[in-house]
C-alpha cells in the first residue's frame, strides 16, 4: 500500500498540471436575438480565448439597442452591443457608457416594405405602420430619419413587432413597413422578389456608426486590463472569422437554435461589407473615428437633442484596440479586383460593370484602368448581386456573369 502511495506521488509531480485561470464571470448583453455578427463572440468562447484572460463569459440575448445601452450605462451588465446613434442618445440621459470597438462601420439600419401595399419609398411612410421592437435603434433615431427624408415624424405609427416576427408581419400585412438590418436583406429578396422595396439609412443621407461593443464606463475605468483582453480578445475573433467563418457559425449555431446555416452564411457576407470603411483597414479592425463620432453627435444633437450635452470624446475609446489586426477588404465579395475604398465612396475601374449596395448600375462609360468612379449612392460602396442573371453589356462591353464578379481578390 505504501509503495501505491508513493507511485501515485511520483506520477503527480511529473505530470502536466492543469492550466489554472482566476476566472471572473462577465456578461455581454447582445442587441438582438444571436445572429451571424454575433458567431465571433461564440466562436472565442468556443475556442477558450476569453477563458484564458480569466473572462467566463455569458452572452445575453437583447431587445434592441435602447435597452442595452440602457442597461450597460446603468452597470447591469459590463459589456453590449449596441447602435452607437442609440448609445449617444442613452449617454444624454444620463447612461455610463463608452463605445470600444466598431462592428458596423456602416449603418445597417434599412426599412423594408412591399410596393404592392403602397409603398415605393420614404415619401410614401405617411399613413402607415412600421413594425419593429420598442429599443429598436430604427424607432429611437427615426426622428433623425423622418427630418432627413423631408416627412412628420408623427405621420406613421409604430407597431410592437419582435425581431424574429418581422418579415411574417410584413407578409401578412400586420405592418406596411419593417425596419431592419442590411445583413438580413437576402432573407427578404428570397421571400418577396420584386415586390420588395427598401431604402437604407445612407441613401438619403444618414450613415451613422451602427452596432458596435460598448462597456460601461465605470467598470472600465476599475478594470482596463479586463477591458482591453475582452477588446482584443473579440477583435481578434473577428478578424478569424473575415478569414474563415465557417468555424464561427458552427460555434453560434451549436448553442443557438432555430438559425438556418446557409441563411446566416449570407449575411456574414452583408456583415463584411458593414464591417470595412477606409479607417478599419488602415487603422483597426473596429476602429472608431472621431471626425465621424463628430458628426454622429451633431445628427442626434440637431434631431433629437442632447438631454445632458457631452463632449463626444468622452464617449469612445480606440486605446484598446490592437493596430495589427486590421480588417481585411479581400474578402468581401463585390469589392471586386481593383477596387480601393475612399471616404467617398469611390473605386478604381477594373473594367468590370458594378452596382452598388441597392442594385443599381453604376456607369462606366469612357472608363479606363486607374479612373474613378463614383457610386450611384453617395458614399456607398460597391456591391455586385450574386443572383443576377448574365446579361449582356452595350457594344464594345463584353458579357457577363455577375456570380463569377463576387469572388474575393
Amino acid at each position: 500500500m505504501k509503495g501505491l502511495r508513493v507511485a501515485g506521488l511520483a506520477l503527480a509531480l511529473v505530470a502536466p498540471a492543469a492550466p489554472s485561470y482566476a476566472v471572473e464571470s462577465i456578461n455581454l448583453i447582445l442587441n438582438w436575438t444571436p445572429t451571424a455578427d454575433h458567431s465571433p463572440f461564440y466562436y472565442a468562447k468556443a475556442q477558450g480565448w476569453y477563458a484564458k484572460a480569466g473572462i467566463d463569459l455569458n452572452i445575453e440575448v437583447g431587445k434592441g439597442s435602447g435597452v442595452s445601452s440602457l442597461k450597460v450605462g446603468s452597470g447591469g451588465s459590463p459589456f453590449g452591443i449596441a447602435d452607437l446613434a442609440t448609445m449617444l442618445v442613452a449617454r444624454s440621459k444620463g447612461a455610463d457608457v463608452v463605445a470600444l470597438m466598431s462592428i458596423y462601420a456602416n449603418t445597417g439600419q434599412t426599412f423594408y416594405w412591399l410596393k404592392s401595399y403602397g409603398v415605393n419609398g420614404a415619401k410614401d411612410f405617411p399613413g402607415h405602420k412600421i413594425g419593429n421592437p420598442p429599443g429598436d435603434a430604427s424607432r429611437v433615431m427615426w426622428p433623425a430619419f423622418a427630418k432627413a427624408a423631408g416627412i412628420a415624424a408623427d405621420a406613421v405609427s409604430f407597431v410592437n413587432v419582435g425581431p424574429t416576427a418581422k418579415i411574417a408581419a410584413l407578409k401578412s400585412h400586420t405592418v406596411d413597413i419593417i425596419s431592419d438590418f442590411y445583413n438580413e436583406h437576402d432573407l427578404k429578396v428570397i421571400e418577396f422578389g420584386s415586390d420588395l422595396g427598401f431604402v437604407n439609412w445612407k441613401d438619403i443621407g444618414l450613415n451613422p456608426y451602427g452596432n458596435s461593443l460598448v462597456v460601461n464606463g465605470d467598470f472600465l475605468e476599475k478594470n482596463p486590463k479586463l477591458a482591453e483582453d475582452f477588446v482584443k480578445i473579440s477583435q481578434k475573433a473577428f478578424a478569424a472569422c473575415v478569414a474563415d467563418v465557417t468555424p464561427c457559425l458552427k460555434a453560434l449555431l451549436d448553442q443557438v437554435s432555430g438559425h438556418d446555416k446557409e441563411n446566416q452564411q449570407r449575411q456574414w457576407e452583408r456583415i463584411k461589407f458593414l464591417m470595412t470603411d477606409e479607417f478599419t483597414t488602415t487603422r483597426a479592425l473596429g476602429w472608431i473615428d472621431a471626425e465621424r463620432m463628430k458628426k454622429d453627435y451633431e445628427l442626434v444633437q440637431n434631431y433629437l437633442g442632447m438631454e445632458k450635452p457631452f463632449a463626444v470624446e468622452t464617449a469612445f475609446t480606440t486605446r484598446l484596440l490592437d493596430p495589427s489586426i486590421k480588417m481585411d477588404a479581400s474578402k468581401v465579395k463585390g469589392l471586386r479586383a481593383g477596387a480601393e475604398l475612399s471616404r467617398h465612396g469611390k473605386a478604381v475601374c477594373g473594367g468590370n460593370r458594378v452596382y452598388d449596395q441597392a442594385a443599381r448600375p453604376v456607369d462606366q462609360d469612357g472608363c479606363e484602368q486607374g479612373e474613378e468612379v463614383r457610386t450611384a449612392t453617395a458614399d456607398s460602396m460597391l456591391v455586385v448581386i450574386a443572383s443576377e442573371a448574365k446579361q449582356s453589356m452595350a457594344p464594345k462591353r463584353r458579357s457577363w456573369i455577375a456570380s463569377s464578379l463576387c469572388s474575393s481578390q
